[in-house]
């Protein structure tokens, strides 16, 4: 995947994750909509964290395309 791949990735997921917050204002979210929001929060900080590794990457000199996507338990254990 591409940056632009994965920058269109990214706003598909955002525009999911609004759509559903937007849905529920004022009220919950069932336990699968919770679900679904929580991975696509998961999902978003795994496409971020590719999309930072390939342009680090291309900054150093290497090849982007060898920037592997990281598992859910590694890119959520970041401290912000």
């Amino acid at each position: 995947m591409d940056d632009a791949e994965l920058i269109e990735r990214i706003n598909r997921l955002v525009k999911e994750e609004h759509a559903l917050e937007r849905a529920h204002v004022g009220t919950a979210l069932t336990d699968e909509e919770q679900q679904r929001l929580d991975g696509l929060g998961v999902q978003l900080d795994q496409c971020w964290d590719l999309l930072r590794q390939r342009r680090a990457r291309r900054g150093a000199g290497q090849d982007p395309d060898d920037a592997d996507a990281r598992d859910a338990g590694i890119v959520e254990g970041y401290r912000q």
